[in-house]
């Protein structure tokens, strides 16, 4: 399925030298237009989807909402990626209540057919892998700070016992505290749990990064 870009400045999902970048097509004639690095998106009912890629928002950011009857031929997207590491092959694909069953397809169709994997999901801020990460990374920060383990001892039973591919202070550090801090920060602003609230490192983090001449 043809697709074409549309861009305001730098993309985390499809970074500049990414191959999607690549087979996009130039025109009008395209069936899916993608929004990415803050482009405002323009309404064409008469595309297969429109995608609009997301930071920490929520899609009705975008578009609006109306009392849960909101969706139509947009969706939103965000290419999982930590930190500054290079992007995943995850897309978590953004539905609405009523977005069009055909233009889930779509988008789906487009990401797939650039060998990446598609999780559809809600409307909430952090989608799904956020909300699920986020809280263990500031319990491991917090013990830590508790003197419970060593950063080192955290990550080697998490690999060792758990089969994982590196541990959450090491997983954490990588992808930045200050980014961490940023995430984490939204998304206990959105839902109030005590698990999202940043941790003590993070604030530094940010604060240490805030606090630096740019």
């Amino acid at each position: 399925m043809a697709y074409s870009i549309v861009q305001s400045r730098g993309s985390r999902s499809f970074p500049v030298g990414d191959a999607f970048h690549a087979a996009a097509k130039s025109g009008d004639g395209t069936e899916v237009i993608l929004y990415l690095g803050g482009a405002v998106f323009q309404p064409d009912d008469g595309r297969a989807a429109i995608l609009v890629e997301l930071g920490n928002e929520c899609l009705g950011v975008h578009t609006g909402e109306e009392s849960g009857r909101e969706g139509s031929n947009v969706l939103g997207f965000a290419r999982y990626r930590n930190g500054d590491d290079p992007p995943s092959k995850l897309i978590e694909l953004v539905r609405q209540p009523a977005t069009r069953g055909s233009a889930i397809e779509a988008a789906r169709a487009v990401f797939e057919a650039a060998g990446l994997e598609v999780a559809v999901c809600a409307d909430q801020a952090g989608r799904i892998i956020d909300r699920l990460v986020r809280p263990k990374y500031n319990f491991a920060l917090r013990f830590l700070d508790e003197g419970l383990a060593t950063a080192e001892d955290m990550d080697l039973t998490c690999r060792l016992g758990l089969s994982y591919p590196d541990g959450p202070i090491e997983r954490v550090e990588r992808g930045g505290l200050a980014n961490h801090y940023d995430v984490t920060k939204a998304l206990f602003e959105a839902y109030g749990a005590p698990g999202f609230a940043p941790a003590r490192r993070a604030t530094v983090a940010a604060q240490r990064r805030d606090r630096s001449p740019s």
